[in-house]
């Protein structure tokens, strides 16, 4: 039996909805799919951000975490202090059973994060198919003042001008602070890169 390729509908995913349903039918094989195509950005994304977070013991959001690989990515960098949210709840089981969070939570479409955190990651989380730009908003209100915003658009989200323009409107306006950006690999199996960004927001 062959197993069902997930990576080849995602990038054509236009509702929350959609979005939710796939990521709940791909939980139980994302992680071995996903690794099957050699997915690094989680890594790069964590080793971004504890170049500038310093002190790994603050609390760490890992919004869009899914079943934990940027959670797992994070602990590996030294950080400890771990909660992640998601839209799937099927993901979120996957990312309990890692047992490195210490609290995780379903969100839904367009709903606030609480605010005043000292870090939030969004590792793959906005972009084509996945979290709308409003989202890149939602995350930044949530932060408290000085606090970092590590982020990586992937080459899909790259090619669509809006999802740049939203992070320039930030820095352009002196909102945040870009600490970071570098372009690398994302998914080496089908071919595809992304930027890793790390914002302080002013």
């Amino acid at each position: 039996m062959t197993r069902k390729k997930f990576l080849d509908q995602v990038y054509d995913l236009s509702t929350p909805d959609e979005t939710r349903a796939l990521y709940d039918d791909w939980a139980d094989s994302y992680d071995a799919e996903v690794a099957g195509n050699g997915y690094v950005t989680p890594g790069r994304v964590a080793e971004a951000l504890a170049r500038h977070m310093p002190r790994q013991d603050l609390p760490v959001l890992d919004f869009g975490c899914g079943t934990g690989l940027s959670g797992a990515a994070l602990t590996q960098v030294g950080f400890s202090m771990l909660e992640g949210a998601d839209l799937s709840a099927d993901m979120l089981k996957r990312a309990n059973a890692r047992g490195i969070y210490r609290r995780l939570w379903q969100v839904e479409p367009g709903a606030a994060i609480p605010p005043g955190h000292s870090a939030i990651v969004a590792t793959g989380v906005i972009g084509v198919g996945a979290a709308p730009v409003e989202v890149f908003d939602t995350i930044v209100q949530a932060l408290a003042t000085g606090g970092l915003f590590a982020l990586s658009y992937n080459d899909h989200a790259l090619a669509d001008p809006v999802f740049e323009g939203k992070l320039r409107g930030y820095t352009d306006t002196g909102k945040a602070r870009l600490l970071f950006q570098e372009y690398g690999p994302h998914l080496p199996g089908i071919d595809l890169k992304s930027n890793v960004y790390v914002l302080e927001k002013a």
